[in-house]
């Protein structure tokens, strides 16, 4: 039985990857990771504002008039909450790569072109053996048109890629007017694989205490009928490696996202549930999955499912919303 699959380039063993997440911090469990049978590893991310700013600078802008506006500095993380500073992530990359031999992702999170893209050679430097783009930009300003903020997509993979030679993927959100041509934009700009998708937490409101609360809800995988549905789109037509993140929770879900035409299932939530052991019963269940039903490798599947494979493309369009509404029985 064949699990492997190529993503960004790399040989992987499975197609179960660990997206970006708290679980990298530390190398013990990035071996248990590997142990347990993930084919690779995305660190949590470094961002942008830890790189471009002093940590004195940092701590004068996010208190400065703190004595005016208290509540403001609620909203930033204090210095000694950033567990891993920009050369402790350096290390920390370079530490694994002497313990894990499972390839490392290394995570950017930011938006502008500046100083803290020097970052993206100094983690090549490290060792890492690709690099996960992460543009977790919200455009509230009205001023703004939706072509500007593609442009700081394509912008920021063309500052990357010019100054590294490792794969360089980019996680997406979900809200650009038409994916598709984004997509297509960056594939062209070189970018070696795209992550659909980025998953923006939701503020809530405390109705109690009157303020904007921010808890961490875990994802379920009814949220991975949407990057599953894209894949399945823009299967074919791109060159780039696709990746779904959002929802995946077992076999089942990395068996959809193969069919739908992603080389790779990253997997978060589930384990941060019920703790990493679960990548061995998910590999696993893949493999025991192919056996009963006589497939014999990953490529055998992948894109099985997607719009340019099935007999009714239009289920992934507009005619499935006819559909649905039309054949839905209320209890």
């Amino acid at each position: 039985m064949d699990l492997s699959t190529k993503y960004l380039g790399l040989n992987l063993k499975n197609p179960v990857v660990v997206s970006a997440s708290p679980l990298s911090q530390n190398v013990d469990t990035v071996k248990a990771i590997e142990d347990f049978g993930a084919a690779a590893v995305v660190l949590h991310s470094l961002f942008e504002e830890q790189i471009t700013l002093e940590d004195e600078a940092l701590d004068y802008y996010l208190t400065s008039g703190s004595e005016s506006y208290a509540e403001a500095i609620n909203y930033f993380p204090k210095n000694n909450q950033f567990k891993l500073g920009p050369e402790e992530y350096l290390n920390h990359i370079a530490k694994l790569k002497k313990s894990a031999n499972i390839p490392i992702i290394a995570s950017l999170n930011g938006v502008s072109v500046g100083g803290w893209m020097k970052y993206a050679k100094l983690i090549e430097d490290a060792g890492a053996d690709a690099l996960e783009l992460n543009i977790y930009y919200i455009p509230t300003d009205p001023n703004i048109p939706g072509s500007q903020v593609e442009q700081i997509y394509l912008n920021d993979l063309s500052a990357v890629k010019e100054n590294i030679k490792i794969p360089v993927a980019m996680k997406l959100s979900p809200y650009f007017s038409s994916l598709s041509n984004i997509a297509k934009r960056l594939d062209e700009g070189g970018v070696d694989g795209l992550v659909l998708f980025n998953r923006f937490y939701q503020p809530d409101i405390d109705l109690e205490k009157l303020e904007v609360a921010h808890t961490l809800t875990l994802s379920s995988n009814w949220e991975m009928r949407l990057p599953l549905r894209w894949i399945a789109i823009l299967y074919g037509k791109i060159k780039a490696s696709l990746a779904l993140s959002g929802g995946v929770q077992n076999h089942e879900d990395v068996i959809k996202a193969l069919m739908s035409g992603a080389d790779v299932a990253m997997i978060c939530s589930e384990l941060l549930r019920n703790g990493v052991g679960r990548i061995r019963e998910i590999v696993n269940g893949v493999e025991k999955w192919m056996q009963e039903r006589e497939y014999d490798s990953i490529e055998q599947m992948k894109g099985s499912m997607s719009q340019k494979s099935i007999a009714e493309p239009a289920a992934y369009v507009r005619a499935n919303y006819m559909k649905m509404l039309l054949n839905y029985k209320a209890n």
